[in-house]
């Protein structure tokens, strides 16, 4: 491990070394509390070089991302119901697979919300205020069907 210095203008003053704010009015200013009056800050990192990516050992599952809902085993639960993919093959570099959202409880607006919002579709039929909410969420394998069609060839 080393340490990483450096030394910028400060953020706080734009390297005055005074500050103005909403309490100074007309001329006056005070002694920059960030930097002490001297313009500069001094930042310092811990810097662990990297080395390469570390191995996971309590991971089996990856998942693009998580759109907000408690992922994992137990009360009758697998992974694999959530989508993703397997941590090995991720480990390899491999690209997410088609299904491998999390189609059992999000509709695909939901999902690339948080996924990839290119990729998030904005149809007349979408809405009701929240995503469960919308008229189409109880038939949303018909919007997952719909989604493969429209966006399905530009996988990640």
């Amino acid at each position: 491990m080393s340490k990483l210095k450096i030394e910028r203008q400060c953020t706080d003053c734009n390297g005055t070394g005074l500050y103005v704010g909403m309490a100074e009015h007309n001329g006056a200013a005070v002694v920059c509390h960030g930097c002490r009056g001297t313009g500069k800050e001094i930042i310092e990192i811990d810097n662990t070089p990297f080395t390469g990516r570390k191995e996971r050992l309590d991971v089996k599952c990856v998942y693009q991302t998580n759109p907000g809902i408690c992922m994992g085993t137990g009360n009758g639960h697998t992974l694999e119901e959530f989508g993703g993919m397997p941590y090995k093959e991720w480990a390899l570099g491999l690209k997410f697979p088609k299904g491998s959202e999390m189609r059992k409880y999000t509709c695909p607006a939901w999902f690339y919300q948080s996924a990839d919002y290119e990729k998030k579709p904005n149809w007349k039929e979408c809405g009701g205020g929240s995503f469960s909410a919308c008229s189409s969420f109880p038939n949303k394998e018909k919007c997952w069907k719909r989604w493969d069609k429209e966006f399905g060839g530009k996988r990640n």
